[in-house]
């Protein structure tokens, strides 16, 4: 397959480009650089809600800089971005729960001191439907994330992150470096709950893991959109499934 760039999420026959009226996720002219490094090279990208999107792509394509920006924790871009209408900044973080590719909770910390750290710090959060997920990935909130593996801790973090009631989940690489056999059940805790009005964007390599699930593919090179659609679209139109395209895309 040639890795010719192909007309990116503003063109006509992607779905998931969105409508005006649909809009809940927009990048327009989207460049950001690190000194003389250019992360972002006048991306533009258009997501509606109501369904699961894979942000593909190779390692420093772009995927986590991206995500930061619609996140609100990553400024001195260029380019235009909006959050249900709104730009970065507080209007937007109302409305994004993120979930980055690190750990950001105390190693002493048990789980139920997280749940209330969620309660006290996002007035959407929602305690016992956090509380379900924890009782469904099998784990005790009086456990302490010191004591646990990679996928638990991950598994705690995703189920604080899935229990607001955001309008835009952005989750970057949830499952790498988990075991094959917690991946599933991490997925089917992601979905579990999740509004039908919503939008989840999520980063991965691990592509066979996640098709099951997505929707629809955003795939990143070098900073720009490279190839983007309706995950049956993208399958029926190439005769291939999302990981074989991902696989020749960046072979």
């Amino acid at each position: 397959m040639s890795t010719t760039e192909v007309p990116d999420m503003s063109a006509t026959d992607h779905a998931a480009t969105a409508s005006p009226a649909t809009t809940l996720v927009e990048a327009t002219g989207l460049r950001m650089t690190y000194g003389a490094t250019t992360a972002l090279d006048g991306l533009d990208m258009t997501l509606a809600p109501g369904q699961i999107v894979g942000l593909l792509g190779e390692n420093g394509c772009g995927k986590t800089t991206l995500l930061k920006i619609l996140a609100g924790v990553l400024a001195g871009y260029s380019g235009d971005v909006r959050i249900a209408g709104h730009v970065p900044g507080p209007e937007s973080k109302a409305l994004v729960s993120y979930l980055p590719d690190t750990s950001f909770l105390p190693d002493a910390a048990r789980v139920s001191y997280c749940l209330e750290l969620y309660t006290d710090f996002f007035a959407d959060f929602q305690p016992e439907k956090a509380r379900d997920l924890i009782g469904f990935f099998g784990l005790s909130e009086s456990a302490r994330l010191k004591q646990m593996s990679k996928g638990m801790r991950e598994k705690v973090q995703i189920a604080l992150a899935m229990s607001r009631d955001a309008r835009v989940f952005l989750l970057d690489e949830p499952i790498s470096g988990v075991d094959p056999a917690a991946r599933q059940v991490i997925l089917d805790g992601i979905v579990r709950n999740l509004s039908e009005d919503s939008l989840l964007l999520i980063t991965t390599h691990l592509v066979h893991d996640l098709e099951p699930i997505l929707d629809a593919a955003v795939m990143m090179r070098h900073g720009r959109v490279l190839l983007s659609g309706d995950a049956d679209d993208l399958r029926g139109s190439r005769g291939a499934s999302l990981d074989q395209i991902f696989r020749e895309t960046y072979r």
